[in-house]
């Protein structure tokens, strides 16, 4: 398929890339594409942003039958733009769609088809120090229908927005609340799949433990409430003696790509890194002992979070005494000099954009 190009007639002003948020500020374009039966996907565009036209009886907005992903383009010193394993990104889009009941999409087609909307938006990526262009592509079912079945219509976009830091403090340790009280998914679920219907899940519970002065909600499995999954907005892993340890992939924990490459990363430099089934007790534990080292995040927004502060129950306990510890800052260094293009690509995980 060839991707029509529709340029707007006006120009927005680019934001000053010193001051970026997160998440506010979208480009002057977007890429679209729709799906029926009859065609398949067809009729691929880059166009002016705009609203969605939809009917109110639009079935995403009654059953939530939607998946997104989230990546990022990088500007290096040298001017060039850079994507961080893309691939990776329509591979889980497209599990996400079979977990969804959407019909899956061409991902070398959606690779290139993002190429060229960064292509036409390449102005839109900032080169102020650790700030990059956030791409957020979406499926979201369009059927105007109130049944609770697969839509039979769909659309595909993406959107584009110039970012800062995901967390305004930066790459400072964030405090993280365990909770009990609610779980987020269960095995068997749609737990693993980038819907927003996940994310729903989470608000009441983040909601509360930003009240108590946390940053995000740290989930336990949904069926003992004691296994830990993930953060919020993150994958989680844990320094204990000599090992790192992430929660091993359940069905109800997403396939994290920065996970993945913080993983890939340990093996490469030789570290003992366990996926494995990991207690909160586990962890309460090695701190009483001294021997939980460090805790951290990983995820696309944020990179790598470390955590200052874990809350479970009554206790309360400082991690790396509040500090950055020093494997979140090795992982964090060596993820960002190459998606910056600071240090050479070994791992084959960059993928230029010809601007």
């Amino acid at each position: 398929m060839k991707v029509e190009v529709i340029k707007a007639d006006r120009l927005k002003p680019l934001p000053d890339s010193s001051s970026l948020g997160f998440g506010t500020i979208f480009t002057d374009h977007m890429f679209n594409m729709d799906y029926s039966p009859e065609k398949g996907w067809h009729n691929p565009r880059i166009e002016p942003y705009a609203p969605i036209m939809m009917d109110p009886a639009t079935m995403v907005l009654h059953y939530g039958q939607a998946v997104f992903e989230g990546l990022k383009a990088y500007r290096t010193k040298k001017g060039s733009i850079q994507l961080f394993r893309p691939g990776e990104n329509f591979k889980r889009l497209n599990r996400s769609c079979r977990l969804l009941c959407i019909p899956e999409l061409d991902e070398y087609f959606l690779l290139d088809a993002l190429k060229q909307l960064i292509a036409v938006e390449k102005n839109w990526v900032p080169a102020a120090p650790e700030t990059s262009l956030y791409i957020r592509p979406t499926i979201i079912a369009m059927d105007p229908f109130l049944g609770v079945r697969a839509s039979n219509t769909y659309r595909f976009y993406i959107i584009l927005s110039p970012v800062g830091a995901y967390y305004a403090a930066g790459f400072n340790p964030v405090k993280i609340l365990v909770t009990k009280e609610h779980v987020r998914a269960v095995r068997g679920g749609v737990g693993e799949a980038k819907t927003p219907g996940n994310y729903a899940a989470s608000l009441y519970a983040g909601t509360s433990a930003h009240k108590l002065g946390y940053t995000q909600v740290l989930w336990l499995d949904g069926i003992e409430q004691k296994y830990i999954e993930e953060v919020g907005a993150m994958n989680i892993f844990f320094v204990i003696d000599d090992e790192i340890i992430t929660p091993v992939l359940n069905g109800s924990i997403l396939h994290g790509i920065t996970r993945d490459s913080v993983i890939a990363l340990a093996r490469e430099w030789k570290y003992k890194m366990s996926e494995r089934r990991i207690s909160i007790d586990e962890v309460m534990d090695a701190h009483k002992s001294g021997k939980l080292k460090e805790i951290f995040g990983s995820g696309t927004a944020a990179v790598i979070s470390p955590v200052g502060e874990l809350k479970y129950g009554d206790k309360v306990i400082a991690v790396s005494d509040g500090k950055v510890g020093p494997m979140a800052g090795k992982f964090f260094k060596a993820l960002t000099d190459i998606q910056y293009g600071r240090e050479k690509d070994t791992m084959g995980w960059i993928e230029e954009v010809n601007i």
